[in-house]
């Protein structure tokens, strides 16, 4: 089994979890599969011959993809429509990441985006993202093999090696004067998810040979920035004051969707369930704090 970004959050985890799970790993680092190259992917897949491909390699700057959206749909989606179209055509199962981002945030009900709900991105991160989920399902019903391609969405993703948000958030903390509050976004709303836990997840359900199609796979809950940041602030620096803020107090070059939670629904019923996004900060906390 291959896992493209290998050295990234998610692509790490996943070598950790196929570890545990005594499935020999194919790592393909940025030096062997390269975003940016258009002959990588044939180069890669014909020289490995996995049986299935993991691609959790992507450009997730959001902002840097709001900056560059013309960068953004190629490392996001011309490069996963190029990945498809040679393991489609090879007989090689294929994973795709994607995310919360492909949907616009604008729910008033409470629930959770599904699996069937229509992606409306408003962003170009979410409009990559899109393009390069339609680019895979495109390749893989061109090759008759659409049971053979999941695409997978997360949100909020956290986790080692840091430069996540419970990791921003501490370095904000510690650079501000003492007794002056730090100020996180209280009205954005989403799934934090674990990478440890997502890459677990992820290799259940390919392993267990769940079928083609859609997955939103989250930890459970649903929490606002302001919530994980004091759940972490609480473990590491339980002393630091917090103010409230609102998304239109906080500048930045891209535009999150506001209600960006996802609901669990097809995992769930192929018993692939990830713990309380809680319990999840809990665990991560001790590195977090010693970093």
């Amino acid at each position: 089994m291959a896992v493209t970004g290998a050295n990234g959050r998610l692509g790490r985890a996943l070598l950790d979890a196929l570890g545990r799970e005594e499935i020999e790993a194919i790592p393909w680092y940025r030096a062997d599969y390269d975003l940016d190259d258009p002959g990588a992917a044939a180069r890669v897949v014909e020289g490995g011959r996995p049986d299935t491909v993991i691609h959790s390699a992507a450009w997730t700057d959001v902002d840097g993809c709001a900056r560059d959206p013309t960068r953004a749909m190629r490392r996001n989606a011309e490069a996963v429509g190029e990945l498809a179209d040679s393991c489609a055509g090879k007989g090689v199962r294929l994973v795709v990441m994607s995310t919360n981002e492909v949907f616009d945030g604008q729910r008033t009900d409470g629930l959770g985006y599904a699996e069937s709900d229509p992606p409306h991105p408003i962003n170009p991160y979410g409009e990559s993202k899109l393009a390069g989920e339609r680019m895979a399902q495109d390749a893989f019903d061109r090759a008759g093999r659409s049971d053979d391609l999941l695409i997978v969405r997360t949100a909020w993703l956290f986790g080692p090696p840091g430069n996540d948000f419970p990791s921003k958030i501490l370095k904000a903390a510690d650079a501000l004067p003492q007794g002056e509050p730090l100020n996180v976004v209280a009205d954005e709303v989403g799934s934090p998810t674990y990478s440890v836990d997502l890459a677990r997840a992820i290799v259940q359900l390919v392993h267990e040979g769940g079928p083609g199609g859609v997955y939103h796979l989250v930890n459970e809950g649903q929490a606002t920035r302001l919530d994980v940041a004091l759940r972490v602030l609480g473990h590491c620096r339980p002393a630091r004051d917090v103010a409230a803020i609102s998304r239109t107090q906080f500048s930045r070059a891209s535009s999150p969707p506001a209600w960006a939670v996802l609901r669990s629904s097809r995992p769930a019923a192929v018993e692939v369930t990830l713990r309380p996004w809680s319990e999840a900060i809990d665990a991560y906390a001790p590195s977090l704090c010693a970093a």
